[in-house]
């Protein structure tokens, strides 16, 4: 067998420039972004608590590899694009990895981060006693995590915030504990339900896709709001959805604690019979300059109460009657705001359409491989939502801090900022006291 002994390779010059390919260039690592991400992590103090929120029942003794350095490994394994838990066969060798992880010596095979099976039993632990999988999260620890961090994110209190509220649908692909067939989506999957205020999440339920879209979300917004009323109790709260949340039972607990709404509406005959003459005047206008025509109007509406459906009250309703390429698009949303704060050209094209923002949030989730739920149980597809979530808080912090006037593009306006600006040694003066 032939010994290959060289350290070089030559190759053709670029005009005066000599171009060598040679193998003295030490440890190496394509991924030196994310040390930026490891200054994001620094600032908001995300995955230690993150960590805090599982009970690793392991003996002390015997931990190579402690809950929080496997967190973390996952956690930027994600934010790197690495999606797979194969890929941290290779990942558990980078010395960037390491660092990240946070082990002490990046160079020394022997400090090498968890394998695929170590993290595999991170994530299928259901919390009963099991001789291999000895470490569990606690959902409702993982849940206030999302909301606090949220709330740290503010200098001060806002007067106002617009809670969204969606769900997605996640294709399954095999077995999967919970799978149901959903006619809309047709395909098998979950129905995870997300909760954004702008750009950061604070909540990410994952759910059957056998119910209606709004269910168990009363639950959740109840927790979420009880939380932020505790640190922020002046802070006025809308909550901003589709037709799939417009139900009796989540207005009327809106109602009942001063929490705002604007909902879609779904639309029926009875409706349209009732913005019949706004609909022929938009179509008028269409015919008259050929580009699409709106015209709005409102108007109090109940649907008519029964045992299983209903609702318990008249609610404002705005309507936009639209004609476009010469077919009707009508529309309607229930709202709890009043006319005057809010009218109702206004509150459909500046408040509710802004809703639509938050589906680009729900896809960077996709971005981060919140489709992953291959594990067999729920709670370990539901412990596989958190990490994709937690990456995207992550990323979401890098952009909000690193982006920022006070982030790293102004270093003279750099506290708060993402990277501190390097200390600089006070020079002694050239001149003596008097010149």
């Amino acid at each position: 067998m032939t010994e290959c002994t060289e350290s070089s390779f030559g190759f053709e010059a670029h005009f005066s420039r000599q171009v060598v390919a040679r193998f003295d260039g030490g440890t190496i690592t394509s991924d030196g972004g994310a040390l930026l991400l490891r200054e994001t992590d620094r600032r908001l103090n995300l995955l230690p608590r993150l960590a805090g929120c599982f009970l690793d029942g392991r003996n002390p003794l015997l931990v190579r590899h402690s809950v929080q350095q496997m967190v973390s490994q996952r956690i930027y394994g994600l934010a790197l694009g690495y999606e797979d838990l194969n890929d941290h066969e290779q990942l558990r060798q980078d010395p960037v990895m390491r660092v990240l992880a946070g082990k002490e010596d990046v160079e020394d095979e022997d400090q090498a981060l968890a394998g695929k099976s170590t993290l595999n039993r991170l994530e299928l632990s259901d919390g009963t006693p099991n001789r291999y999988k000895k470490i569990t999260f606690w959902k409702a620890a993982l849940d206030e995590l999302l909301v606090h961090l949220f709330l740290e994110s503010h200098v001060k209190d806002p007067e106002e915030i617009i809670l969204d509220i969606d769900t997605t649908d996640l294709p399954l692909h095999g077995k999967q504990e919970g799978r149901f067939f959903h006619g809309y989506y047709d395909c098998y999957c979950y129905l995870p339900l997300y909760i954004f205020c702008g750009e950061q999440v604070l909540c990410c339920r994952l759910r059957q896709s056998n119910r209606d879209a709004s269910a168990g979300s009363l639950p959740e917004i109840q927790r979420v709001v009880g939380q932020i009323r505790e640190a922020w109790p002046k802070v006025r709260i809308i909550l901003r959805a589709d037709s799939g949340f417009c139900r009796n039972e989540l207005m009327g607990w809106c109602e009942n604690h001063g929490v705002d709404y604007v909902f879609g509406l779904a639309r029926n005959k009875r409706l349209r019979r009732i913005i019949g003459r706004e609909m022929h005047e938009a179509e008028e206008q269409w015919k008259q300059t050929g580009k699409p025509a709106r015209v709005f109007s409102e108007f109090g509406y109940q649907v008519k109460k029964t045992k299983k459906s209903g609702w318990d009250r008249e609610r404002r309703v705005v309507a936009k009657a639209e004609h476009i390429d010469g077919k009707e698009n009508p529309r309607f949303i229930i709202t709890s705001l009043s006319s005057e704060k809010w009218a109702a050209q206004a509150l459909y094209e500046d408040l509710y359409c802004g809703r639509g923002d938050m589906e680009n949030r729900i896809k960077e989730q996709f971005s981060l491989f919140a489709d992953r739920v291959s594990a067999e149980t729920m709670r370990a597809n539901q412990l596989r939502l958190y990490l994709s979530v937690m990456a995207y808080v992550l990323v979401s912090g890098l952009r909000r801090l690193g982006l920022s006037p006070r982030g790293i593009g102004d270093a003279s306006r750099n506290r708060g900022g993402l990277i501190d600006p390097p200390h600089r040694p006070q020079r002694e003066p050239i001149f003596g006291p008097h010149g």
